[in-house]
């Protein structure tokens, strides 16, 4: 089960929080408000009971003829129900109703001289009976006085409630999400800085908060990162002087090498062994030299100022033509995707990627310049074995050479130009990556974003 992220989780709590205030006050003014408003319709109608029972009990004691006409005159609304019990006989005035629906309990009280009231539902329609004692005859005074304007005053005031409840916890988890989004945005700031300097952007840095909780976590990190970006560069920076200090003399050494080869037939036995060993020795720490270089000279220029469109195709096409040892057609779809780069870094890109294929995996039997979802694609098959699953992200280190770690020898390569590789493709923003190809082998993929139009 996927877990929510710390931002939902705050938003729920604060939610549920406010939803559990907003229901408890909720709960509050309903018991507070419907007790008010029932206590005060109980006295009223209580009050109202009252006075009428005595105009009855005057009337019944002079022996009036009016009563009934009295009893219609007590009734306050079409609702509302008059009823006097007498022996052997009732009298009902105003809405007619049934007297035996009238709990026996409720109208025995009045009889005995005691005052009663009783919620009820007559005929579909809420009522508050109240019952009280006749002085003047052995009978009771009934009055139905209705409730449904109190009901449906209880009706709208639930909803409002409920609504003010549940608007309530909305609001909470709107809250929730806004409070957990600004708290966790020097979060958010801290880790797209952190995977921007992962990503090789050394200049990435915090912004200065104002905040005082925030500050010191700005101002470490910041001072993390220059010293990251100063150990960097120095370290960038002596492998660029030591290659450069050893190329005059490398250079010695492979002049002679060239004159020593030439004159191999004149070396035999073991001798000659050892002068093909030390010749292509020689040629591989010559290659080495001129990578470091690159590589260092990569790490010391952050940013390029001399980027261009280029056409893709056409700048593998003049790759290949410059390799006279190189016999590949290259497919593409015209017009070919366009990148925004640095040519020199990506002429290197695509001869390194060659290079590995001729060296390692038999020669380049396929190169394929492709557009595909927003980005273009260059896609290199060889004649090799394929790459192990389980090199396949380490061939891209500096000085890994995957399967041919520890051996020696003019094809054996220094490790460094699928890594020249990576690099150069990374400062573009692109990725590469190895896969099987179909029908044997691997393919090398290089995607680089495309250029505006």
């Amino acid at each position: 089960m996927r877990r929510l992220s710390l931002r939902w989780r705050v938003a729920l709590v604060l939610g549920i929080g406010s939803l559990l205030l907003t229901s408890a006050l909720a709960v509050m003014v309903w018991n507070l408000t419907s007790g008010y408003m029932q206590r005060q319709r109980e006295q009223s109608a209580t009050r109202q009971a009252e006075v009428n029972v005595r105009l009855v009990d005057e009337a019944l004691r002079t022996g009036s003829d009016g009563l009934e006409d009295l009893l219609t005159g007590l009734t306050t609304g079409p609702d509302s129900t008059v009823l006097l019990y007498r022996p052997g006989q009732v009298l009902t005035s105003g809405r007619q109703i049934d007297p035996r629906v009238l709990p026996d309990e409720l109208v025995d009280l009045g009889r005995r001289d005691t005052p009663a009231s009783q919620r009820l539902v007559v005929d579909g329609i809420p009522v508050l009976a109240v019952s009280l004692p006749i002085d003047s005859t052995d009978g009771a005074y009934v009055e139905l006085a209705p409730l449904v304007e109190l009901d449906r005053t209880f009706r709208f005031l639930g909803i409002l409630l409920i609504t003010g409840a549940v608007a309530g916890g909305l609001l909470g988890v709107a809250l929730g999400s806004w409070a957990g989004r600004r708290a966790l945005r020097p979060l958010t700031e801290l880790t797209r800085a952190a995977s921007r300097v992962a990503g090789g952007d050394l200049k990435a840095r915090l912004p200065q908060q104002a905040d005082p909780d925030l500050a010191h976590l700005a101002t470490t990190f910041n001072s993390t990162a220059d010293a990251l970006e100063q150990r960097v560069l120095r370290d960038a920076r002596f492998a660029g002087d030591v290659s450069h200090e050893l190329r005059s003399p490398l250079t010695t050494m492979v002049n002679a090498a060239e004159v020593l080869r030439r004159r191999r037939a004149e070396v035999p036995g073991t001798a000659g062994r050892a002068l093909d060993l030390l010749t292509s020795e020689v040629d591989r720490f010559a290659h080495m030299v001129v990578d470091l270089l690159e590589i260092s000279r990569a790490d010391q220029r952050a940013e390029d100022t001399d980027l261009e469109t280029i056409d893709l195709a056409s700048l593998v096409d003049n790759v290949l033509d410059a390799r006279t040892c190189t016999e590949v057609p290259v497919r593409s779809k015209p017009p070919g995707p366009r990148v925004l780069g640095d040519r020199r870094r990506l002429d290197r890109v695509v001869d390194n990627l060659l290079d590995n294929a001729e060296r390692h995996a038999g020669g380049p039997v396929r190169v394929a310049v492709l557009e595909r979802d927003g980005r273009a694609r260059l896609e290199v098959d060889d004649a090799g074995p394929g790459v192990p699953p389980e090199v396949r992200d380490r061939i891209f280190d500096r000085f890994d050479r995957g399967t041919r770690a520890g051996s020696r020898g003019a094809d054996t390569g220094s490790g460094l130009g699928l890594a020249l590789v990576a690099q150069h493709v990374h400062h573009h923003g692109g990725a590469v990556w190895v896969e099987d190809r179909p029908g044997g082998g691997a393919r090398f993929v290089v995607e680089l974003p495309e250029a505006d139009q």
